[in-house]
């Protein structure tokens, strides 16, 4: 019998931030000027997929606006409406920053928002040929139609909402991805409950907002100012204050040893963890953490298979970081990636202490689900020949090094063994790509936390309060068993409750 349903369940949330307001007009810049209004922020969220694997979603926020009760010019959020492209498959247990905009304090009777150009890599585990492009048991990258209408408006609850000066205040949106991904593989944006929108409480009770992730090149350095500038992959321009608060992670000891502002330089690119927007539209820091070097050949994907050739390990992986500007190593493409016996192994963990007993160390260390950073080795990078359902074209290279960055994975809590602060959970399909084994059934995983993981949104703010048959998404180091027999370990860094249990 045909399986009509398509298990997606992927959320994406915007979280708009107001933060203190001057009853002035937006102005149109990727950075707000000073006493233009109140900053407003987005960041980006998501919840996961369930079922048909997606391996990649990747949509573009066109427009997003604020309708005043008084007048009828709405304020735009995206400053100089310019499309921000975002993949959301990697937010499940974290937000990504997308914009800061200044908008008048008053009352808003709803917020608009418009997407464009989706773009989806799902493997076909149903029992047929999906939309007439995907077959079985295939690994697919399509370019789903929108239904209807491509924005959506939210008037009810929360709004009419209140925006008052030096008075933080944000929303979470969300883009459920079960309900607006149709049979046929096309987006319907207005089918009920598709997407949704809820007031994110000003200061969480375990912690500070959390404003999101924001990853780019460093343009220059300001060490008078404390501050530098940032361009995202997509050429938008963010100026960074660090303050004594604002860590360092990742920087290796070749590059700075110091762990402080005075390793940043030009060129470099560089995840920002926003901690706040400042009253002048300047993003403040709270960590800082390396990723690559001035024109390096770095990239960051998600495995999805792995086998052997020639007596080499070869993964594929689906690339969710590449260099900026570097059209051959395509964001969002497929690369099959020759892994040498020569190839150096990393752990990406920081100021994380990894326990005892944890190895990667060699390509047997390698599992389909680990997020990886690869040093492409130069002058290997290659074209593949691609099948008719994939564009851009898929990708070849070396590796030099592979380093083991935290993979997010979410799945329902079975066990809990609160004496070793571990609990297992099961997951659906969502990185784990079962194109090798059509008969997938769902896979299980131990996920230890220690002293430094966090909890957001756990009612206790810790571990006591994961409880059987919740649903949690995991962001951590995923780690293979030697023997195979016993469940995968991650190592989490953070774990956040998915509240309405949605996959």
């Amino acid at each position: 019998m045909r399986r009509t349903r398509l298990f997606f369940s992927l959320c994406l949330g915007l979280i708009l931030l107001f933060l203190a307001g001057c009853g002035q007009t937006s102005v149109s810049s990727n950075t707000p000027s000073p006493n233009a209004g109140v900053p407003v922020s987005l960041s980006i969220t998501d919840q996961p997929p369930n079922g048909v694997t997606v391996l990649f979603f990747q949509v573009g926020l066109t427009a997003a606006s604020l309708t005043p009760a008084s007048g009828s010019t709405s304020v735009s959020l995206l400053n100089d409406n310019t499309p921000i492209q975002v993949d959301v498959t990697q937010l499940q247990a974290i937000s990504a920053f997308l914009s800061a905009a200044n908008v008048p304090a008053g009352t808003y009777n709803n917020l608009s928002l418009t997407f464009a150009n989706p773009t989806l890599v799902i493997f076909n585990a149903s029992d047929q040929a999906l939309a007439s492009t995907c077959a079985l048991n295939t690994v697919c990258q399509l370019t789903p139609s929108i239904d209807n209408s491509s924005t959506v408006t939210f008037s009810s609850a929360p709004f009419p909402l209140s925006v008052a000066n030096s008075a933080p205040l944000g929303l979470l949106i969300d883009f459920h991805l079960n309900n607006v991904i149709q049979s046929d593989l096309s987006v319907n944006l207005g089918v009920t409950n598709g997407v949704t929108v809820n007031q994110l409480p000003p200061f969480p009770p375990f912690g500070p907002p959390q404003f999101g992730f924001l990853s780019g090149t460093v343009q220059s350095v300001n060490s008078s100012q404390n501050q530098f500038t940032l361009q995202t992959l997509f050429g938008r321009t963010f100026t960074v204050d660090v303050n004594s608060s604002t860590t360092y992670d990742s920087f290796p000891t070749s590059v700075c040893a110091a762990g402080a502002f005075s390793c940043l330089a030009s060129g470099q690119v560089v995840t920002v963890q926003v901690a706040s927007v400042q009253t002048d539209g300047t993003l403040l820091a709270a960590e800082v953490s390396y990723i690559q070097a001035a024109a390096q050949q770095v990239v960051q994907g998600n495995v999805i298979g792995l086998n052997t050739s020639n007596g080499s390990t070869v993964m594929t992986l689906v690339l969710h970081w590449c260099p900026p500007g570097d059209g051959n190593l395509p964001f969002g493409g497929m690369a099959s990636v020759t892994v040498p016996n020569s190839a150096t192994f990393s752990v990406d963990s920081g100021s994380f202490t990894i326990p005892a007993g944890l190895s990667f160390a060699s390509a047997s260390d390698l599992l389909v689900g680990q997020e990886v950073q690869v040093d492409v080795a130069a002058g290997s990078v290659s074209s593949s020949s691609n099948p008719a359902h994939w564009a851009p074209p898929s990708v070849s290279f070396t590796a030099n090094s592979v380093e083991l960055e935290p993979s997010q994975i979410t799945g329902t809590v079975t066990t809990i063994n609160s004496s070793a602060s571990s609990f297992t959970i099961t997951t659906f399909p969502n990185f784990f790509a079962p194109w090798f084994n059509p008969n997938w059934t769902p896979t299980q995983i131990t996920v230890d936390t220690t002293s430094q993981t966090t909890y957001p949104g756990l009612s206790t703010g810790s571990f006591s309060g994961v409880t059987d048959d919740s649903v949690v998404s995991g962001l951590g180091w995923l780690f293979a068993t030697p023997s195979g027999s016993t469940p995968s370990t991650m190592v989490a860094k953070t774990v956040l409750e998915q509240p309405n249990g949605f996959f």
